[in-house]
């Protein structure tokens, strides 16, 4: 009775680990502006922080029942402790910044500057000419997709860029702890939201007090959260676990590609035949990148226990 737990574990890690990583990263990307998209739908009842506020605590109390993060705070260090704390207030301040610019830009125009600082955390790895080529692919197509125009409010274009940043710091810090063999991944992103909760409270809790009389509102807010913070976050690290940061950046240049698709269906927002042009480029971008080899381990040391790492390793 006791290894039932034990058991049900392991086959979760094991389905887990028999789905390639780039179905997580679609998941992710699909469900990254599903749910900003519901939330522009959403602001006619709730204030643009209010949302935010809503999208964070609900993940929260989501992952508090699914994961008990207290746990494994209380197995980490200090460093590890602090790493969880940063991903928390990052998570906060992105969201907070990302739900107040596409209150005042176009989606496709913040998912753009949203994708300008990740440029840099793919081409840091981009060590083959393939991989550069399938970078500047992507580049031209988000380019072509959107345009990048800046027109718009002065306030949106800066919260569009510091939750650019944000996004950027989220990937490294995202990727530190998937990456943990101390922690599980998702047991630190539910530890992170925890932080992200407390810290996004001072910030848009206040909005949201003048909706806790509507039921509709409290229940378009926990889907929100649902399908902005806990399916597509928990899919980044089922990803990142098994992907270099820099594939996982560069793959990022598929989220403008989703906006459009995310715009059609939800907000009619019909694209045009650049803007189509500009979703093919980001596909054929990311479809001939390749993951850069592991480096190989050293050769064991001649006899008996070398000969089987050998065998193993070509089998």
């Amino acid at each position: 009775m006791y290894a039932w737990p034990i058991v049900v574990e392991s086959v979760g890690v094991s389905l887990s680990e028999r789905v390639r990583p780039h179905a997580y990263f679609v998941v992710s990307a699909v469900f990254h502006y599903l749910g900003p998209a519901f939330a522009v739908l959403l602001f006619a009842r709730v204030d643009v922080l209010g949302v935010a506020w809503l999208r964070i605590a609900s993940a929260a109390i989501v992952f508090a029942v699914w994961r008990r993060p207290w746990r494994a705070l209380g197995t980490l260090d200090r460093a590890g402790r602090l790493l969880i704390v940063e991903w928390g207030v990052v998570l906060a301040v992105m969201n907070a910044c990302f739900y107040g610019a596409i209150d005042r830009l176009p989606l496709g125009t913040v998912a753009a500057i949203e994708f300008l600082p990740v440029i840099a955390l793919a081409a840091a790895g981009a060590r083959s000419q393939r991989n550069v080529v399938a970078l500047s692919m992507a580049v031209a197509g988000v380019y072509v997709l959107t345009g990048v125009q800046l027109a718009g409010e002065p306030l949106g274009i800066a919260l569009a860029f510091a939750n650019a940043v944000l996004f950027a710091a989220y990937i490294v810090l995202a990727h530190r702890v998937a990456r943990q063999d101390a922690l599980e991944g998702i047991d630190g992103l539910a530890a992170a939201m925890l932080i992200a909760a407390v810290a996004i409270t001072p910030i848009g809790g206040w909005q949201v007090v003048p909706a806790l009389g509507d039921p509709v509102a409290l229940l378009a807010g926990v889907g929100v959260g649902i399908c902005s913070s806990v399916i597509p976050y928990v899919s980044d690290q089922l990803a990142m676990r098994r992907l270099t940061r820099a594939t996982y950046a560069l793959m990022v240049s598929l989220l403008p590609a989703t906006a459009t698709v995310i715009g059609i269906v939800v907000l009619t927002q019909i694209p045009s035949s650049r803007e189509l042009t500009g979703v093919a480029l980001v596909i054929a971008g990311v479809a001939i990148h390749r993951e850069p080899p592991e480096p190989r381990p050293r050769s064991a040391p001649a006899g008996s226990a070398g000969r089987p790492a050998r065998a193993s390793a070509r089998a």
